[in-house]
């Protein structure tokens, strides 16, 4: 049965392999990105009735506007919010402002702008999952990445707690979607993150799997099944 997604961060890394994964299965993908040339070339490359944005998701209004632009042709089966941004690997009081302000803005607030405004018509419909791209940074902890692991702890309580507020029909879980080899991870683990799977080779774990969540899920710390961790 064809689904609806909607998938931040979605030109590049993870998400635009879950883009492809989902239009090659038939699905409809509604995507944004912080960068117009690369949504225009998604724009050219998958044609209608996908739809790709420059949206910055820590921007509400900006946020408001996709959405509604969206909505209008129709409700997602699924709100996933994969966009994030790291820091650079630092010891926590040595990060400037200017490092911490904007991983916090897209890591949390971004993620709660889209369930703001995507959400309310997901329960009109009566189905839905959200799901919330968590890290293993988000069950444990290591040294000069303590704001994306703050960021991603949140993201699983947050998705705990939004969890036992949906009704029925509906979910909400926190996916660890395993290590690998992104920019972010690159920018983090340097050479070795040639070690880990590339995203092409992720998505063919995580894509059935994704697919496969339902409201029985609700409220689940997940992990793609097969993928280092």
């Amino acid at each position: 049965m064809k689904k609806v997604f909607v998938i931040t961060g979605a030109t590049r890394g993870l998400g635009l392999a879950m883009a492809r994964f989902f239009v090659t299965g038939g699905h409809v993908v509604h995507g944004c990105g912080r960068r117009a040339a690369n949504c225009e070339v998604l724009r050219r490359n998958f044609g209608s009735p996908h739809s790709f944005h420059a949206v910055d998701v820590a921007d509400d209004s900006a946020v408001e506007k996709w959405a509604d632009g969206v909505l209008k042709s129709g409700t997602p089966d699924f709100l996933i919010n994969n966009a994030a941004l790291i820091a650079v690997n630092s010891p926590l009081w040595e990060l400037p402002a200017k490092e911490v302000d904007p991983v916090i803005d897209v890591n949390i607030k971004g993620t709660v702008n889209t369930i703001r405004h995507f959400l309310p018509a997901m329960i009109r419909n009566g189905r839905g999952v959200v799901v919330n791209f968590s890290s293993g940074w988000g069950r444990s902890t290591s040294p000069e990445v303590a704001i994306y692991c703050a960021t991603k702890f949140a993201v699983e309580g947050l998705t705990s707690a939004l969890a036992q507020e949906l009704p029925a029909g509906l979910a909400a879980v926190a996916l660890n979607p395993g290590i690998i080899h992104t920019d972010m991870l690159a920018a983090c683990f340097g050479e070795s993150a040639g070690d880990y799977p590339e995203p092409g080779e992720w998505v063919k774990k995580a894509g059935p799997f994704i697919l496969g969540l339902s409201a029985r899920d609700n409220g689940g710390s997940l992990t793609v099944p097969g993928i280092p961790t």
